[in-house]
C-alpha cells in the first residue's frame, strides 16, 4: 500500500503550519467562496452555520461509494452537518440543512477516523468538508500520532477556494468533487451561487494539479488522484455535455468520472417543475453518451 502523503508532511514538521494557516482564515472567515468574514473562533456563524467546532451527523463503513473507494472494507465516511452550498434539492437534505447539535472537538474527530481504520476501511472519506478544513487538520495531527495511515478523501460539492485547497496539498491524496452545473441560472436558483461554474472549474484544476488522474492499485483500490462526480438531473439542469467537455478538454481524458443516476426530488425540489421528478432512463442514457462523446472513458462501474 502506498504511504499517504500526510505522513511525510507530519514527519517534516509541516502539518502544524497548515493547521495554523487554516485556523487563521476562520478569524475573518474566508475559507470558502462565500467569504462571510465573521469570526468563527468567537462562535459567530456565517452561511455554513458552523463555528469553532465541526458538527458530525454520522460515520460508517460505506459500501455504496465509487468502486475504487469501497473494495472489501468499505469507505470510511464521516458526514459533516451543514454545507457551504445548501442546494435546495440536496440528496442529504436532513444533514446539510440541519444546523443543530453534533459538535465534536479534534480528539473526538480523530477517534472517529481511527475507529473507521480499525474496522478495515480503505480510506477516510470526509463528506462536505469545505467549511471544516481547520477542524479536519487539527484532528489529523492527533490521529497521525495515534497510528492513522490510510488515505484521506476530500468529498466536496466543488465550491472550494483555490487558496484553501493549496493548504491541503499533500494532506489529501484523493479529491472527489462534484461538478453540478454549468449555467449560472441554475446554480443561482438552486444554490445561491451564480459563480459556481467558475469556482468549481478552478478548484478541479487545482485538485488535478496536486494529485493527477486517479491511480488504482492491483486490488482495485484508489491510492491517489482525482475522481469527479456528476449528478444527472431532469431537463438537463446539470448541463452534462458542457461539464464533460470541460473535464476532457481542460483536465484530462483520463479523468475518472461517476455519472450518477440517483437523482430524486428532495428538500424543496418537489416545488420546482424543472426538477420535481425522477430522472428518466432516456435522460441517463443520453448523459452517458455525451460523456463518452466528450472523450472520457473511465466511468465508475457502479453506474
Amino acid at each position: 500500500m502506498r504511504e499517504p502523503s500526510y505522513l511525510r508532511l507530519y514527519r517534516e514538521g509541516k502539518l502544524q503550519d497548515r493547521i495554523d494557516r487554516a485556523v487563521e482564515m476562520t478569524r475573518d472567515c474566508s475559507l470558502c467562496p462565500r467569504e462571510c468574514h465573521i469570526d468563527r473562533l468567537s462562535r459567530e456563524l456565517g452561511f455554513c452555520r458552523t463555528g469553532e467546532k465541526a458538527k458530525v451527523a454520522s460515520l460508517h463503513a460505506h459500501f455504496g461509494e465509487e468502486s475504487p473507494l469501497v473494495g472489501r472494507g468499505g469507505s470510511g465516511t464521516i458526514f459533516f452537518m451543514s454545507c457551504n452550498l445548501l442546494c435546495y434539492f440536496c440528496q442529504n437534505y436532513d444533514i446539510s440543512h440541519d444546523a443543530g447539535g453534533g459538535e465534536v472537538g479534534p480528539e473526538e474527530l480523530a477517534d472517529m477516523m481511527l475507529s473507521l481504520q480499525k474496522r478495515g476501511c480503505h480510506n477516510i472519506n470526509f463528506v462536505t468538508p469545505s467549511h471544516v478544513v481547520p477542524q479536519i487538520l487539527q484532528a489529523l495531527f492527533s490521529a497521525v500520532e495515534r497510528g492513522l495511515n490510510v488515505p484521506l478523501v476530500y468529498n466536496t460539492g466543488g465550491y472550494d477556494k483555490v487558496e484553501t485547497l493549496e493548504i491541503l496539498e499533500d494532506v489529501f491524496d484523493i479529491y472527489m468533487p462534484d461538478f453540478k452545473f454549468w449555467e449560472a441560472r441554475w446554480s443561482e436558483k438552486f444554490c445561491k451561487a451564480p459563480d459556481y461554474r467558475k469556482i468549481a472549474a478552478a478548484a478541479i484544476k487545482e485538485m488535478h494539479r496536486q494529485v493527477g488522474d486517479l491511480a488504482i492499485d492491483a486490488a482495485g483500490i484508489a491510492e491517489k488522484g482525482l475522481l469527479v462526480r456528476h449528478l444527472v438531473m431532469p431537463n438537463d439542469v446539470s448541463n452534462t455535455k458542457e461539464v464533460m467537455t470541460f473535464l476532457a478538454d481542460k483536465i484530462s481524458e483520463d479523468t475518472y468520472v461517476n455519472v450518477m443516476d440517483q437523482y430524486h426530488p428532495c428538500g424543496k425540489a418537489t416545488l420546482d417543475p424543472a426538477i420535481n421528478r425522477r430522472l428518466t432512463r432516456k435522460e441517463y442514457v443520453e448523459a452517458i453518451r455525451l460523456t463518452r462523446e466528450a472523450g472520457l472513458h473511465r466511468l465508475d462501474s457502479r453506474r
